[in-house]
């Protein structure tokens, strides 16, 4: 006979290696955008798994939809069709004008092709050392090749020597950009996040992006933006570029896209969709029956329920609410910004403040902190507006409080 599980487990985990820094916490179930952790204290769910349980928890249209392919099959591999992957391919196309699609299982793999799919096109046109734009506090993955992408140190720190062919420019200045590149031919491609997530909720302003779509054409570059963390409706638009008017040419997707099924694609429009070939690029578990199954499912509902326009319209109300809330702190600096769109919301204190999340845990409410100083809010899209009022009802007075302490 097996075994009962404990009712609640130890805070420590000795036999899982180290490389978080974990909340005293273990999460049992949830239901919309509530948990409940193994001793049954309930918390409103303010960070969604980091921006990826679009549907929230326990969703009365997803559960069975996953149950039922679960049943059916879960992995069959990439030497035969996967019907599941022309499904959800073609949706992606439709939602994005572009042409194609590759699978894979998480947003560091997306980025990790897209880099491949950036210096191939430079071979491909004769260029041997290939060479990328990227952005100051930019995050695009912890692997060799995207922590050399990612613009800060302190991840990659005791990594090196770090991939070369990357040239790092700050956010939002076209001159800048301009002067990095200004007569080299090896340049190939630029590759930024339309609203930096880790970095601390910086957005790429609209007009910028629009100025660097136009210098990729002029100069046949690949413009690569990383909508891992803001697409998939959480500004409330699909992706985060479209409030630009832009349109990319290699696009990285994950985190929202499976609603919690783990899952990650590149888009690729005309310029960039047949720059793969077989043998390229592949990978094991990406575009499973399981994870398109979920991707296909968390689209379907997020249609039928209008969850853009719900997040940018529940978005907007948990920004004016903080910023009417901690109106105090913006006038006199101790909140230097509430920055972001939709729901994907950072507030930037003035001194660091990562004690915050054991605050908020303790009082109900789940978030993260990035960039040392930056309180970030990525809830499920299905948010409504009176769990955005006990969002700010938990953290505005924690906020203040933590400001009001001396150092």
């Amino acid at each position: 006979m097996t075994a009962a599980l404990p009712s609640h487990i130890e805070v420590a985990s000795p036999h899982v290696m180290n490389t978080y820094g974990r909340l005293p916490i273990a999460l049992s179930h949830g239901q919309g955008c509530r948990v409940w952790d193994v001793n049954g204290k309930e918390y409103l769910d303010g960070l969604g798994g980091i921006a990826v349980n679009t549907l929230g928890h326990n969703h009365p249209r997803l559960v069975p939809a996953l149950q039922d392919q679960i049943a059916k099959i879960i992995h069959s591999s990439n030497y035969y069709h996967v019907p599941g992957q022309e499904t959800l391919a073609a949706k992606l196309v439709e939602l994005s004008g572009m042409e194609n699609v590759f699978f894979c299982s998480t947003g560091l793999e997306a980025n990790e092709a897209a880099l491949k799919l950036a210096r191939k096109f430079g071979h491909d046109k004769g260029i041997d050392r290939p060479e990328i734009v990227v952005y100051e506090k930019a995050f695009h993955g912890r692997s060799i090749a995207t922590l050399s992408a990612t613009g800060n140190s302190k991840v990659q720190a005791g990594f090196g020597p770090l991939v070369e062919g990357f040239i790092r420019v700050p956010l939002n200045d076209v001159a800048a950009l301009e002067t990095a590149t200004d007569g080299n031919p090896n340049v190939v491609a630029v590759f930024f996040e339309a609203i930096q997530g880790e970095g601390g909720i910086h957005p790429m302003d609209a007009g910028y992006m629009q100025q660097v779509r136009k210098l990729c054409d002029q100069n046949d570059w690949l413009l690569m933006i990383d909508e891992v963390q803001c697409g998939m409706g959480r500004t409330g638009k699909w992706f985060a570029h479209q409030w630009a008017g832009i349109q990319p040419d290699v696009m990285p997707l994950a985190k929202g896209l499976g609603s919690g099924v783990p899952i990650g694609a590149v888009v690729a429009g005309p310029k960039a969709a047949h720059i793969f070939a077989p043998g390229n690029h592949g990978t094991t578990f990406g575009g499973n029956p399981l994870a398109m199954r979920a991707g296909i499912e968390t689209i379907r509902i997020m249609e039928e329920d209008g969850l853009l326009a719900h997040a940018a319209k529940v978005g907007a109300h948990l920004k004016a609410a903080l910023e009417r809330e901690l109106a105090a702190e913006l006038k006199t600096g101790g909140v230097r910004e509430i920055r972001g769109f939709g729901l994907m919301l950072g507030i930037d204190l003035a001194k660091p403040c990562g004690e915050i999340l054991n605050r908020a845990a303790d009082k109900g409410l789940l978030l993260s902190v990035t960039a040392d100083s930056v309180i970030r809010l990525v809830p499920p899209l299905i948010l409504s507006e009176a769990e955005a009022d006990e969002i700010v009802a938990i953290l505005c007075p924690l906020i203040k409080q933590f400001l009001g302490e001396k150092p």
